[in-house]
């Protein structure tokens, strides 16, 4: 719980009065995350942690290259001095490094930080993209075409988007399959 609590403190003081469309994301992205428990063993706090801290990069006070996983995994790492798996969560969020392609910063992301295990990204991954920009609950197709159309599809953020679509309603069925496995008499999907 410690490290919850300090993840949900650290974000609400970054993003809560600059950024509070982003901070009710990050707290519905959160939300998800602790509805993932009964598939994540001991690594639930750690889950809702980096889903707290997943978009902080954004935040004006710590923003510079305007990547925010970059960004937010950096000042996680060297003014936070955070846990290495919740930074290199956040660093690698929703498919990071395909958006870290289209803006030049690909070898810098992956010299930087090493990726958490498979399940862990799905997971975060899943609580990202069926959560709405302002902390609702949506489907992957819907927040997918709401990330396109906010940014415009011929933007680095549209391109991106568009690249890792297939991947990240793969995560997410990928999710759901274990979710629908753990449940009492469950069956996969």
């Amino acid at each position: 719980m410690e490290l919850t609590r300090w993840a949900h403190a650290l974000s609400g003081s970054l993003l809560s009065e600059p950024l509070p469309r982003r901070w009710a994301h990050c707290l519905g992205v959160a939300e998800r995350a602790r509805s993932l428990a009964p598939i994540l063993g001991n690594d639930a706090e750690l889950l809702e942690s980096a889903a707290v801290l997943h978009d902080i990069g954004y935040a004006p006070s710590i923003a510079t290259t305007g990547f925010h996983p970059l960004d937010g995994a950096r000042f996680l790492r060297h003014e936070e001095h955070a846990d290495e798996r919740v930074v290199s969560l956040v660093a690698h969020h929703s498919c990071a490094v395909l958006e870290a392609e289209e803006r030049g910063l690909r070898r810098d992301l992956e010299s930087e930080f090493v990726q958490e295990q498979p399940e862990l990204r799905d997971a975060l991954l899943f609580c990202d993209m069926t959560t709405t920009p302002y902390g609702k609950p949506t489907t992957p197709t819907d927040r997918l075409a709401e990330i396109v159309r906010r940014y415009g599809p011929d933007t680095v953020v549209g391109r991106f988007i568009q690249r890792a679509t297939p991947e990240m309603h793969a995560a997410v069925h990928r999710v759901e399959r274990r979710m629908a496995e753990s449940a009492p008499g469950g069956q996969p999907m």
